[in-house]
């Protein structure tokens, strides 16, 4: 097992990037990990039916990450049920619908900066104690957008350029502990959020063909290929920190239609 007797933490677990992670980390890595969602009843089935199979063990905590007491929760019951943390990977965090800036006010702002930037800050400087004992690391979840921008995202991309930023000076200050702290830059990997928007779309099927034709390999990433690009960092990348590992498939390769005018 490539993580083995190691103990993990995942945000935004129980779905998605985060359940891909989960699920690396128990099926091919071996570790203890604790994973969170709001949801009580997603979350235990999640660990249930990962249990059934290991050889690894999934650890469920109902957790809202908006909410400060309830990150620190998170942190303080798994160290005191395992008695340490090697790795804290930030997954949990939302896209709100495409719209212009007009249309957003400052709390809806405010709110995506505590759900998605503030909470990975609170987990990490409650994690951090722990995981400098066993020289850990840290994985941050931000995405392609943070770099590239994106069209009516104004409040969501600053939240992830500011998670990349946030990785890199990190890793300055933690290098002196030997804790490696890396981000995951996602561009479109197929989930239950991409789902949903081409179930509401007016025409389903050209959606899912446009999220599919955005990248050169011609096809969206896959929750399983983040979660084993996010245990491979953990495990084997032991000379790499402040890295922003983009997961595209080349989408930001090469020119594109990129005017609106005509």
């Amino acid at each position: 097992m490539r993580y083995k007797d190691k103990v993990v933490v995942v945000t935004g677990g129980s779905k998605g990037i985060g359940f891909g992670c989960v699920r690396a980390f128990v099926e091919e890595g071996g570790s203890d990990v604790v994973f969170c969602a709001r949801n009580a009843e997603d979350g235990q089935a999640v660990a249930a039916h990962l249990n059934t199979h290991g050889p690894g063990r999934a650890h469920f905590v109902q957790c809202d990450v908006s909410k400060v007491d309830d990150v620190r929760t998170l942190i303080d019951e798994t160290v005191g049920k395992f008695g340490r943390l090697d790795c804290l990977i930030n997954n949990a965090g939302w896209h709100p619908d495409h719209k212009p800036i007009d249309d957003f006010s400052v709390q809806d702002f405010r709110h995506l900066l505590d759900l998605n930037l503030v909470s990975i800050f609170a987990a990490c400087k409650f994690a951090l104690p722990h995981l400098r004992k066993v020289k850990g690391n840290i994985i941050n979840m931000s995405s392609l957008v943070g770099a590239i921008g994106q069209l009516h995202a104004t409040t969501y991309v600053a939240t992830k350029g500011a998670i990349t930023a946030l990785t890199k000076a990190l890793a300055v200050d933690e290098a002196e502990y030997e804790v490696r702290v890396n981000a995951v830059s996602p561009g479109n990997v197929y989930t239950p959020l991409w789902q949903e928007a081409i179930d509401a779309s007016d025409d389903p099927a050209a959606t899912r063909a446009s999220g599919e034709a955005a990248q050169l390999l011609g096809r969206m990433g896959t929750i399983e290929e983040a979660g084993r690009l996010c245990l491979y960092l953990a495990a084997e990348a032991t000379f790499t920190t402040g890295v922003d590992h983009v997961l595209s498939g080349g989408a930001e390769l090469g020119y594109g239609r990129k005017t609106r005018r005509g």
